[in-house]
């Protein structure tokens, strides 16, 4: 089996909720690697802590918002049908519209890893304002 889908295959046949469901790992991942890297001195709770933060749909849709623009064209389309996704249930600590940006950035970054675009994944991520550019 290729471990990678092209991205064609992933289009076709992975839902965006599966997507989501694998970029939301992807996600948390990033973060919190990157955390540990920022802060090898901070203690693990507040690390948990930080990355909670930056994990939350409230958080993950300000990052949506910040690099919409910056999709391609394939991107974007993950984006708008995971958002326009019927996931089944609402989060009762986030507003529906943040719920569901989250779930397009999550889908997103599920397609990437999926089809093995690991730089374009760090390039984002890089983008997405969550952390202080170094040496700021």
């Amino acid at each position: 089996m290729n471990q990678y889908y092209s991205p064609e295959k992933a289009m076709e046949t992975a839902s965006t909720l599966n997507l989501a469901f694998l970029g939301d790992c992807v996600y948390e991942l990033y973060v919190r690697d990157t955390l540990v890297r920022c802060y090898p001195d901070k203690p693990a709770r507040e690390i948990h802590r930080l990355a909670t933060e930056l994990v939350c749909a409230t958080a993950q849709a300000k990052v949506a918002a910040h690099i919409f623009d910056r999709l391609d064209e394939e991107e974007k389309t993950v984006y708008l049908r995971a958002r326009n996704a019927h996931p089944g249930h609402l989060p009762k600590n986030a507003a529906p519209a943040d719920y569901h940006a989250a779930t397009a950035i999550e889908a997103v970054v599920g397609y990437l890893y999926l089809c093995g675009k690991n730089e374009r994944l760090a390039e984002l991520f890089e983008q997405s304002g969550l952390f202080p550019v170094e040496g700021t």
